[in-house]
């Protein structure tokens, strides 16, 4: 039997795993070929926000309405611009751009969360 929990926020980070998994490792590949933190972290979230819109929509709150793709663009825009303003004073500090990011990805899914729930899939409550 499939059991999907009925929390959305269990929900959410059960879809975030796979979304993360995949994201990181994007990053984590174009970081090994050389590429800056910045680009990389351009290029994983451009990878993973059609995949995520749809996980997140239809799993997490069960909703598929592509006319909300706009919103989760602007949060996943905002959660870019934090990600990368964080790793930019992480490597001030020496912190390897790999643990930074891994560090980062619990406290900023924490916010994905909220934003989507309150700007994307707030229809949904």
């Amino acid at each position: 039997m499939y059991l999907i929990p009925k929390s959305k926020f269990v929900r959410f980070l059960l879809v975030g795993v796979i979304n993360t998994l995949f994201g990181y490792s994007v990053f984590a590949l174009m970081i090994c070929l050389g590429l800056d933190y910045r680009y990389s972290l351009l290029i994983a979230t451009i990878c993973g926000v059609l995949f995520n819109f749809k996980t997140i929509g239809g799993i997490v709150f069960k909703n598929k309405d592509n006319r909300l793709l706009a919103r989760f663009l602007g949060v996943y825009l905002v959660i870019y611009l934090l990600n990368a303003e964080s790793l930019r004073i992480v490597k001030t500090l020496g912190i390897n751009m790999l643990v930074a990011q891994a560090i980062l990805v619990l406290p900023l899914a924490i916010v994905s969360y909220f934003f989507n729930k309150t700007f994307v899939f707030r229809g949904d409550r």
